[in-house]
């Protein structure tokens, strides 16, 4: 057996070890976990996975410092894996894993208390793109540099998305299991596909980039569209793998079981009470496998009923809702991307979990064919706008643009909606602390068009306010300021606010398609 005899809390570990023995199938006619026994004695049981070649590999992350022991145990038992071993983890300096901690800092903080506000990109098929030859390397460096912090990803690659979305950029086929997809070996895992995912987490990693693992594609597409081959023997064996490969890692923010988890069973898009039983089934199973105790979400497809109506049954299993909401979207009303809050309030009505804002639509490159017609009027005003009504509502935000996104690979560019959401992070990260603040739509007083409303947030010590207008315009804003600016979402610059009373009316302005302007503004009393 080869390992390290020293390691650092809150990294990876990785041991290797190996038989002599051919198994037919030795992803699944033997299981093998490592019992780790922390220095406190806690104990903690970690599934090892078949790396090729009669070696297997088993991966850790120690919490405490001191010595640490741990034994091999097989099943059905093979001698050559009764090995014990010790190790010598050491005090270090980090920030440790992410966890839900709903009702403070909006939901979420690392291990050693620093807040976390969700700032990420949803890139399905990165695993996909850098199997493929793709920059990934560039575009995680320069989503780190710009201050992204989570990518939304799943470990099985699409190759087609309805209604035409061809995936023209593969030059490999992407099936993670043995066969194919007409004649799959579901006991049997394509090493070479995984080795290329474990190199890409590693730089996720290092970058300080936290991933959503999403541990089933769509549920529209085979095999999860098949249950009657893909049984839940053939699943669990499938997601004991992945947790083996990748619990272990920091990065590993999140357990997504299945995008859209409404697909469950049949691939039929709507809500069905079953699919809830199975994302309660499924968590129990990622929390019962995986030692590093990540944080267990739930993505959803249809935006009703309620969560606390879904998971009534076993409302702590699900930790975070993965969120996802358009808004309007038509050739006249995309720009305003109206009605997001609305149906956020109405979904999360009795939620008690955390939340995050994390889909409302991928922004469109007018460069490509349009291949989705549903993003087709996802510009940077939907972008924007979609982004400040999630924050208001005390969420994260997660965006997505066609550029890295689905049947399209052009990693080197970014869609011009992502500067925009970079002035919104360093708003919140700096010019007024996000998780100081908390929704606040009491502050706001009239009435409005529908989507015009003004959208507030106010600091829990009462001393800041922070308002966004979606579509400019003049409100009523019960809050007694003695300074007011303007904040613009666009250039991030500051102009003097002067209220008559408690109105403000926001700076005029007109877009290239002559709709009125969003402005913010930030209040201190």
């Amino acid at each position: 057996m080869t390992g390290p005899q020293a390691l650092a809390i809150r990294s990876v570990g990785e041991w290797a070890f190996s038989t002599t023995k051919n198994y037919y199938s030795a992803f699944a006619d033997v299981a093998v976990d490592g019992v780790f026994i922390a220095p406190s004695g806690k104990v903690s049981t970690m599934p090892a996975f078949f790396d090729g070649s009669g070696t297997w590999k088993l991966r850790f992350n120690p919490g405490e410092v001191g010595k640490w022991t741990f034994t091999l145990q097989s099943r059905p038992h093979n001698p050559d894996f009764d090995v014990s071993g010790s190790f010598t983890a050491t005090a270090s300096e980090t920030r440790g894993k992410l966890k839900a901690t709903p009702g403070k800092a909006w939901g979420y903080e690392y291990e050693n208390g620093a807040p976390f506000f969700a700032f990420g990109d949803t890139t399905y098929d990165l695993f996909g793109m850098a199997y493929c030859g793709g920059d990934v390397a560039g575009f995680i460096a320069r989503r780190a540099e710009q201050g992204f912090n989570l990518l939304r990803t799943r470990l099985h690659t699409s190759h087609f998305h309805p209604p035409s979305g061809d995936f023209a950029w593969q030059t490999k086929d992407m099936w993670p299991w043995g066969g194919s997809r007409s004649a799959p070996r579901f006991d049997l895992f394509n090493l070479d596909w995984f080795k290329s995912v474990d190199s890409t987490v590693a730089m996720i990693d290092k970058a300080g980039i936290g991933l959503e693992m999403i541990m089933e594609g769509w549920g529209f597409e085979f095999p999860f569209n098949h249950r009657a081959w893909f049984t839940p023997e053939w699943e669990a064996l499938w997601m004991r793998y992945l947790i083996a490969r990748y619990d272990a890692y920091n990065s590993t923010y999140f357990w997504t079981p299945l995008n859209e988890y409404e697909y469950y069973p049949n691939g039929d898009w709507n809500w069905k009470p079953a699919a809830d039983r199975w994302q309660i089934r499924i968590g129990h199973f990622i929390k019962e496998t995986g030692p590093h105790r990540h944080i267990i979400a739930c993505h959803n497809g249809p935006r009703i009923p309620p969560f606390a109506d879904r998971f009534r049954a076993d409302p702590e299993i699900v930790e975070s809702i993965m969120y996802q909401e358009w808004g309007t979207r038509g050739k006249d009303d995309g720009w305003l991307a109206a009605g997001i809050e609305d149906v956020i309030g109405k979904a999360f009505e009795g939620w008690t979990g955390s939340r995050i804002f994390a889909e409302w639509g991928y922004e469109r490159n007018p460069d490509f064919e349009n291949k989705l017609p549903h993003h087709e009027f996802c510009d940077r005003n939907h972008t924007r706008r979609s982004a400040w009504r999630g924050v208001t509502q005390g969420m994260g935000i997660i965006n997505g643009q066609e550029n890295s996104w689905g049947p399209w690979m052009l990693l080197e560019e970014d869609l011009p909606g992502t500067a925009d959401l970079v002035v919104l992070k360093d708003f919140l990260l700096g010019d007024v602390p996000f998780h100081t603040l908390e929704p606040a739509p009491d502050l706001v007083l009239g009435t409005f068009a529908f989507g015009e409303k003004p959208l507030a947030l106010q600091g829990r010590s009462r001393k800041v306010a922070v308002v966004y207008y979606p579509a400019g315009g003049r409100a009523n804003i019960a809050f007694a300021a003695r300074s007011a600016r303007w904040f613009d979402p666009r250039s991030s610059e500051y102009q003097p606010a002067e209220g008559v009373g408690d109105i403000y009316t926001a700076p005029f302005g007109m877009d290239e398609n002559q709709r009125p302007l969003d402005y913010v503004l930030v209040l201190n009393a």
